[in-house]
């Protein structure tokens, strides 16, 4: 027995160490996939039709004060464009934002702006209400949404709404580069460099993505209505997601921008942002399950760590760390610093092995559990996404936002 008990352990050793290189291999893979996926979306440049400038209705749902509030909201009011509106929706009167929306309003007199304040709510992600009460009193056809904490350029909507022109696209997203304040949102913009590889992978690998981000979202109003409104996301935790996903069902398609826009972060405490971090994770989950299990395979960091484990620091063991390791690291320059410019990407890049340890941390507990805590609300999520509200106090782990 002794004998047999050796031989079995012997082989399942090579047996591990065999699907641990196989793993390495296919992560490497991916990463030289991601970097000619950036450089091939940014190399194609899109002209400007500067005669096509439809109105818009920019709304944005607010709720308590952001990192440089003021600075975000005030850049969405200095387009360079000719006509378009934008409606602040808020639920809670109370509401220290609206303090900072009347200076918007009183320092950007002349364009068409307007506060909504109303507690009307049309399911349990009380963002998507705000969305709703903006949307009833848009003048114009094309809506854009954005987060409160985005900031953009003077060109932006000028750029944003150029796929708009193919009358088959029914939704423009925007990715983003982060800018930080603090240690804590600097790891989490570090983070950001393997989920924006993996949205390049999938706009070339699918001809399109099939989602959207809440950093941008261009929709029609007749787009929005072919999929039932505002109504049809109102209790889901990823309606940006939805709002890319369900028109892209009813027969759209959704583009990706090249115009990257600026997002604000600013995260004080550690537990705080780790606890956000695995909400989105358990959003995404629930969203695209093929996709998120998919992501097992973007793990090279941690894969290479295993295999040089597992192999006792053998030749073969170091040489895939290595080779995993300076892929991620070009992967996340070209991603990160080239396609992107993001600066903290460019500063902190030695940071990119912890930070994908502390990712795939975040990756493996978003398996675990389905209760939430979001802006004071107790939420259960759903296995299709959807957010119910919690009648116990009791549960497992708060995501506190």
């Amino acid at each position: 027995m002794s004998i047999f008990a050796s031989t079995f352990f012997t082989n399942f050793h090579l047996i591990i160490i065999d699907f641990l290189l196989i793993w390495c291999i296919l992560s490497v893979l991916f990463y030289c996939y991601a970097i000619y996926a950036a450089i091939t979306f940014f190399a194609d440049t899109r002209a400007i039709d500067l005669e096509f400038h439809p109105p818009v209705s920019i709304l944005k749902p607010i709720c308590g004060l952001d990192s440089d509030t003021y600075e975000n909201l005030a850049s969405f009011c200095q387009q360079d464009y000719p006509e378009y509106q934008i409606i602040f929706a808020v639920q809670n009167s109370k509401d220290p934002c609206i303090e900072v929306v009347d200076k918007i309003i009183d320092h950007f007199s002349d364009l068409d702006i307007l506060l909504i304040v109303s507690d009307r709510v049309i399911g349990t992600n009380l963002k998507v209400s705000n969305l709703a009460n903006a949307a009833a009193k848009a003048k114009y056809e094309i809506l854009l949404l954005a987060d409160s904490d985005i900031r953009v350029g003077r060109d932006y909507l000028q750029r944003v709404i150029q796929p708009l022109q193919d009358k088959s696209v029914g939704v423009v997203t925007c990715m983003y580069r982060t800018l930080t304040q603090g240690w804590i949102s600097t790891l989490e913009a570090i983070v950001n460099t393997e989920f924006h590889a993996g949205v390049l992978v999938s706009n070339i690998k699918e001809n399109g993505i099939k989602y959207a981000f809440g950093s941008t979202i261009v929709i029609p109003k007749k787009v929005l209505e072919a999929i039932g409104g505002f109504e049809a996301i109102a209790d889901y935790l990823a309606d940006d997601f939805q709002l890319g996903y369900l028109p892209v069902q009813a027969g759209y398609k959704v583009v990706l921008s090249d115009y990257v826009v600026e997002h604000v972060q600013i995260s004080n405490n550690l537990v705080d942002a780790i606890k956000r971090q695995i909400r989105w994770a358990r959003g995404k989950r629930v969203s695209r399950p093929w996709g998120y299990l998919g992501l097992i395979f973007t793990y090279g960091v941690v894969t290479s760590l295993l295999l040089l484990i597992a192999t006792d620091g053998s030749i073969l063991g170091w040489l895939g760390l290595s080779i995993c390791w300076i892929t991620r690291l070009v992967m996340a320059w070209v991603v990160g610093t080239i396609s992107l410019k993001d600066p903290i990407v460019k500063k902190f890049i030695w940071l990119v092995p912890c930070c994908d340890l502390l990712s795939f941390a975040i990756w493996c507990f978003g398996f675990i559990g389905n209760t939430i805590e979001w802006r004071g609300q107790q939420l259960k999520l759903t296995k299709d996404g959807k957010l119910l509200v919690q009648e116990d106090r009791s549960y497992e782990l708060s995501i506190i936002n």
